[in-house]
């Protein structure tokens, strides 16, 4: 067995695809692999910038370098899972952010400072966190007046 640093494992580490399609994860477990990539990342990232200023179009074309953006799709289990790219507008599909949603967590306008990753990280997961209580309380209500589907 030859000793090896983790860099050349990775290096030369054979890539085995997955067997089958993964587990389909909720918008949550996909948002807690990104914070995880976030906290992996370390160092600061570029925060998105204007966002408010972009139409539709653009906001979901919007691409950016060292990006919280492309920490996700730079991460092999966020892309197995069916992250398509490193568009603001993949990233909006996959972990189910509107663009308000988008806007709150990525643009730099919220973003006193430097944007780090374990900073992110926490932003989402809180996000998370609202989100799945307001689908359960939204739920109660639409079952509570007869409207769940």
């Amino acid at each position: 067995m030859k000793h090896q640093i983790p860099d050349e494992i990775i290096s030369t580490a054979e890539l085995i695809p997955l067997i089958g399609n993964p587990a389909k994860l909720s918008a949550g477990e996909r948002i807690e692999l990104w914070a995880k990539a976030l906290e992996r990342h370390g160092g600061p990232l570029s925060a998105l910038r204007r966002l408010e200023h972009l139409s539709s179009d653009e906001l979901r074309a919007y691409r950016g370098g060292n990006t919280p953006l492309t920490v996700a799709f730079s991460d092999p289990v966020l892309r197995a899972h069916g992250l398509k790219g490193d568009s603001l507008g993949d990233a909006m599909d996959f972990f189910a952010l509107s663009d308000r949603d988008a806007h709150w967590l990525l643009c730099d306008c919220h973003h006193v400072g430097t944007m780090t990753g374990a900073g992110l990280a926490k932003r989402l997961r809180h996000h998370a966190r609202w989100s799945e209580r307001r689908a359960r309380w939204s739920g109660a209500v639409m079952r509570f007046f007869g409207l769940a589907r």
